[in-house]
């Protein structure tokens, strides 16, 4: 039986510490880390993200700011606002909460965020120096990854690591985060043949494909690793993940469990980086 990787716990003991962090801060500087979320529309999924954040983030003394703008903004519009939130000293960290309605390009607003600022780490400059092994942002769900592995003291040098899902807000730097670590790393997709057999190999599972219990006893060898990204509702609109727990976690040595796995970490990284942007800005680096 699997040991489960208590993303939730491991969220509470690292926003402790970080509430720990703000409180001196603003004893140091008289003012506190500054996050601004600018959301547009109402897609109800959004809206919870939204306000999770925004909970997390009140209880750390993180100042924080909810921008909503109607559905039927402008792409100029909203480059403008992110353009007075860059410039806005008030403000450590900037997210543009996704997706964004179909008139609005996605790429040009992230490239629109500065680099500094960008605490989601999509910018293509933060990407480009994740890749390149000099991280500043780092997307936060496989940053929260990296955490839960190191937390309960999973080695992943040497190992073999499988990425389902090739997304370049998990799958990709999930990738190049396991391989820094000196993993052995395949990315697989829905294109992937032989796709269970592929998965079968790895010590190191990562899903991350949205695709409900797509991965089955089939695809996970014994004493694997299974990391499970997906977020997806059953017919019944039960929350449920991309890896079949139920079948897999008797095979495997440790398993996150949907929900309390990934999902809280993603946010702590959030705030994580809010602080260190913080730091980052006040330095001048």
């Amino acid at each position: 039986m699997a040991q489960l990787l208590d993303g939730k716990k491991l969220a509470a003991t690292m926003q402790a510490e970080m509430k720990i962090e703000v409180a001196e801060i603003k004893a140091r500087d008289a003012k506190v880390p500054g996050l601004v979320v600018i959301l547009v529309g109402e897609d109800a999924a959004s809206q919870i993200y939204v306000r999770n954040k925004e909970t997390a983030a009140a209880k750390m003394g993180i100042f924080s700011k909810i921008d909503r703008r109607p559905i039927n903004i402008t792409e100029k519009e909203l480059l403008d606002l992110i353009k007075i939130y860059n410039e806005d000293e008030r403000f450590h960290g900037i997210l543009v909460q996704l997706p964004l309605p179909a008139h609005i390009d996605e790429e040009k607003v992230i490239m629109a965020i500065d680099p500094k600022k960008d605490v989601d780490g999509f910018h293509p400059l933060n990407i480009g120096r994740l890749f390149a092994g000099d991280p500043l942002m780092i997307p936060c769900t496989p940053y929260g990854i990296m955490k839960l592995l190191e937390a309960y003291n999973i080695s992943i040098i040497g190992k073999n690591a499988v990425v389902i899902g090739r997304s370049n807000i998990v799958g990709k730097p999930m990738a190049h985060l396991l391989l820094q670590e000196n993993a052995t790393v395949t990315i697989a997709h829905s294109k992937t043949k032989n796709l269970p057999e592929i998965a079968k190999k790895a010590d190191i599972l990562v899903a991350a494909v949205g695709v409900g219990h797509l991965v089955t006893e089939d695809y996970v060898k014994a004493g694997a690793v299974v990391i499970d990204v997906g977020m997806n509702r059953d017919k019944n609109n039960k929350l449920i993940g991309d890896v079949d727990f139920a079948a897999v976690e008797p095979i495997a040595d440790f398993i996150t469990p949907v929900p309390g796995g990934v999902g809280p970490m993603t946010i702590t990284m959030l705030l994580y980086q809010t602080i260190k942007a913080y730091n980052i800005q006040k330095s001048g680096v």
